[in-house]
């Protein structure tokens, strides 16, 4: 029988938080509630979680600190953002720190439903490729390791975020393949984030800048004009599809 899913919702406003544990209880999740960011963070940090869905204007620790405290933990957890602050700048602020997903306020319950079930379902989803691919995975001259989440490159090892494994393990699995940037955000991020797909170029930049030897005339992760990006296969390496 499969594990109960368990969700942690940060939200400080209580009728917000009623509806949702309400909603995703009804999902068949198991969730609790932390109506602050202190507490919040301290929950975080000692349960198991599979999703947090998580306020940005908190008492306490706010959700942006959150967040990026969230990313620096061992165990990965799918973020979702909920806000009243709708500007661009902070939408793409609580990507670039790590978040999975961010709606803006006032949402639909069952749009963040939606939005949850698809990131459990990518997070299954790695985890199963990861099982697969049991050892290590060398494109180009990058070891990957998909259960440690590490890489390796010239025999050190790569200070990589969550995401930017998650990028580089996917242009791994899928050499020479082209990826829009819309196309990345959905196998990746898991969820096409309509409007922002800059954060990919972002990420993109990041990760050319720690396995390039050259960032400016990348080899590994080219640049496909008007198409989007693909992981070119090594001089020696045969495409395995």
């Amino acid at each position: 029988m499969d594990r109960v899913k368990r969700v942690l919702i940060v939200e400080d406003d209580v009728h917000i938080a009623e509806l949702l544990l309400m909603h995703l209880r009804d999902e068949g999740y198991a969730v609790e509630h932390a109506a602050d960011g202190t507490v919040g963070l301290h929950m975080l940090d000692q349960g198991n979680w599979d999703a947090l869905v998580l306020d940005l204007m908190l008492p306490g620790v706010d959700g942006l600190e959150i967040c990026k405290r969230a990313r620096a933990m061992a165990r990965y957890t799918p973020i979702i953002i909920t806000s009243a602050r709708s500007s661009e700048v902070h939408r793409i602020l609580g990507l670039e720190l790590g978040a999975d997903d961010y709606l803006a306020k006032p949402f639909s319950m069952l749009e963040l439903v939606a939005r949850v079930r698809a990131l459990l379902r990518r997070t299954d989803a790695m985890a199963r490729n990861a099982r697969m691919d049991a050892g290590l995975l060398v494109r180009h001259g990058v070891s990957i390791d998909p259960l440690a989440r590490s890489a390796m490159l010239d025999g050190k090892l790569l200070d990589l975020t969550p995401r930017e494994f998650d990028l580089l393990y996917f242009f791994a699995r899928n050499p020479d393949q082209v990826f829009s940037r819309l196309g990345l955000l959905n196998e990746v991020w898991g969820y096409q984030h309509d409007g922002y797909e800059h954060t990919v170029n972002t990420h993109i930049n990041r990760l050319r800048n720690k396995i390039e030897l050259n960032p400016a005339e990348p080899s590994r992760i080219l640049t496909v004009w008007g198409r989007g990006y693909k992981f070119a296969t090594g001089p020696d390496e045969e495409n395995p599809s």
